[in-house]
């Protein structure tokens, strides 16, 4: 086709929806996977981000996230923020390289709109996980030299009417978690609480206190995992998805959730235990 308008080639292509895919013929320089780092350690330079915890029930889908990015053993920010609504059904959690991490969240929400916008409807929540997965597989040229990123996806399934998990390797791999899932440098720590305290009925505020144990346990024995900050009033970011849409819980509820937690935490610093009868916390 003869270029219109001065307009490049790419403008005028046709026979793909996906924006990744037009960015790559038009300007494939400012994609994150296609950016190339000198010699020298990159990973030392780098902050990082950490954790990221999921879990579902009859409420719809929990997302929660510390504030901390570290560097090294540098604390490189103390609020970053690691949970993000990718549309108006799905939100991603990211861990690893922060700043290739929230350039690809960009893109993958860029790439979200575009589609809509070409095809004049949503992708499934499926169609969401897989094209996530393209994007990751063109960041592994970077994650072989130390500059990972490694999402959590999840979102609320319109055609099955329940939250679903998807997490993610370094070369792109898509998996569907049960329950519950956690990422980044604490998450042995977070799926080891939310193992112990996760149940199936648990209401909504239920389930963010959950997320939020699990936050804190994974800080409690991860150093790049930063507990709440009461004196500089810095909580963790905890979204929720359910049928209504996406939304991100206010920070002044988080507080409370907070407060009440380090409270009880006082008398039991090791956190609550999943109770035997009626399958509350204790």
């Amino acid at each position: 086709m003869t270029p219109q308008l001065g307009l490049p080639p790419a403008y005028l292509a046709t026979g793909s929806s996906s924006f990744a895919d037009f960015l790559a013929d038009l300007a494939p320089e400012v994609l994150p996977g296609r950016m190339t780092m000198g010699p020298g350690e990159a990973t030392a330079l780098a902050p990082h981000g950490t954790t990221i915890v999921s879990l579902r029930g009859d409420f719809g889908v929990v997302m929660a996230g510390d504030r901390r990015a570290t560097m090294g053993n540098v604390i490189a920010q103390r609020d970053i923020e690691k949970v993000f609504v990718a549309d108006e059904h799905s939100m991603i959690g990211i861990a690893g390289t922060a700043g290739i991490a929230v350039e690809l969240v960009r893109l993958f929400q860029v790439e979200l709109e575009h589609y809509e916008k070409i095809e004049g409807l949503s992708l499934s929540l499926d169609g969401k996980a897989n094209r996530l997965a393209t994007l990751l597989r063109g960041n592994l040229g970077l994650a072989m030299q130390g500059l990972a990123v490694v999402p959590l996806l999840a979102g609320f399934d319109l055609n099955r009417g329940r939250g679903r998990i998807f997490s993610y390797d370094v070369t792109g791999g898509r998996y569907e978690e049960h329950d519950f899932y956690a990422v980044g440098s604490g998450a042995f720590f977070a799926r080891g609480s939310l193992k112990k305290l996760y149940q199936p009925a648990s209401t909504l505020d239920n389930a963010i206190a959950i997320a939020l144990e699990a936050l804190y346990d994974a800080a409690d024995d991860d150093s790049a995992t930063g507990g709440p900050d009461l004196a500089r009033r810095i909580f963790p970011v905890v979204a929720v998805a359910d049928g209504d849409g996406v939304r991100i819980v206010a920070e002044g509820e988080i507080a409370t959730m907070v407060t009440k937690l380090i409270r009880h935490r006082m008398d039991r610093p090791d956190g609550p235990v999943a109770s035997m009868a009626d399958g509350g916390l204790t």
